[in-house]
């Protein structure tokens, strides 16, 4: 009899200790935001029905404190009465203080947009909208951005909760389509937000590359002989990355922004990297003969080399500047070198059966 007591003994104790290790795990568990929406439900519902528990309230108490500490502050939030939904937007401190706090958008509210389509489909817009800021935004422009998909799904939520009320339809069609504009807004306000953030880094990467062209050209401008067409490469950066701020600033640059950072940091690297090369090709069809600087003709040696040193300069600017420009003078400079064939040369040569 003994000998079958302790290993029943053991494993009575083996189980209780699992049921303490596995109560322990649950607890520490941060609980997800489906499961605070049910807590919440509860306890709203013990709180109008009146009952004066309190389990309720301490298991929503307990939930929200361990849901904050792993995901943030609720900072907002908004809660149905009538179904188990709920919207929050919670912001969690970074360990360096100047640094913006991680801002995240949660819901839950499928099961209860089940029977309207339409609410759930400005819904799952407010979840794109939320996906795209959290990954792509940074600092403010992120949390403003979060902060209005909240207000959109706040109200939204309230709809839902409004048609279990049986609310009046007309009215909740009429405010539906506010929020349809309102997410229209809150979704140029992110491509604007998204498109500023990836000039940035584009015009980063333009000048960091537009400065390494300028360093190397000027140990060539240095040491090297053919002076005016390093001096036109430089030009041939610096016009294109004129070009781009001009057009900056007049609002006619839009980039891909959804792709991240460094694929925006290549492609302005390569904009006075192709500006050079244009400028550059230019200047050595100008030294070479192939065209011609159209330069009054003089007497002194040296102050025609300064002119052709200017009239480079200026060519390679305008080569950077305008890749239309470039383009027709490489297209001229094709012409020259290889000439079109005349109609008697054309005639003359045999055709072949």
């Amino acid at each position: 009899m003994s000998e079958l007591t302790h290993p029943l003994a053991a494993r009575t104790s083996r189980a209780h200790a699992d049921d303490q290790t596995a109560k322990r795990a649950h607890v520490s568990r941060a609980p997800s935001f489906t499961q605070l929406v049910y807590a919440h439900f509860a306890w709203w519902r013990e709180m109008q029905d009146g009952a004066g528990h309190r389990e309720a309230a301490e298991a929503y108490a307990d939930d929200l404190t361990r849901f904050e500490q792993r995901h943030g502050e609720v900072v907002s939030a908004f809660w149905c009465s009538h179904v188990e939904s709920g919207a929050a937007l919670t912001e969690k401190k970074r360990a360096l203080p100047w640094l913006a706090p991680v801002s995240t958008f949660h819901r839950e509210s499928d099961w209860a947009t089940q029977h309207a389509p339409d609410i759930a489909r400005e819904l799952h817009r407010c979840d794109e909208i939320a996906v795209r800021a959290r990954i792509v935004l940074k600092g403010v422009r992120q949390r403003i951005c979060l902060r209005l998909v909240m207000a959109s799904a706040a109200h939204l939520l309230s709809l839902v909760d409004g048609r279990a009320a049986h609310t009046d339809e007309a009215k909740t069609k009429a405010a539906l389509d506010e929020e349809r504009e309102a997410l229209d807004a809150t979704h140029k306000y992110y491509c604007e937000a998204a498109n500023g953030q990836a000039q940035i880094v584009y015009f980063t990467g333009m000048v960091f590359v537009a400065a390494l062209i300028s360093i190397v050209a000027g140990l060539f401008l240095t040491f090297g002989s053919a002076s005016p067409v390093y001096a036109a490469l430089i030009a041939g950066a610096a016009g294109a990355v004129v070009s781009v701020i001009q057009r900056i600033n007049a609002g006619q640059f839009d980039l891909e922004y959804d792709v991240g950072w460094p694929y925006a940091f290549f492609l302005g690297g390569l904009r006075p990297l192709i500006g050079g090369s244009f400028a550059l090709a230019i200047a050595f069809a100008f030294k070479s003969g192939v065209l011609h600087l159209p330069l009054a003709p003089g007497t002194n040696p040296a102050k025609n080399a300064g002119q052709e040193h200017f009239a480079l300069v200026v060519i390679g600017f305008l080569a950077g500047f305008s890749e239309r420009f470039a383009q027709d003078t490489l297209a001229a400079v094709a012409q020259t070198a290889i000439p079109a064939k005349t109609p008697a040369a054309a005639a003359a040569k045999p055709n072949k059966k």
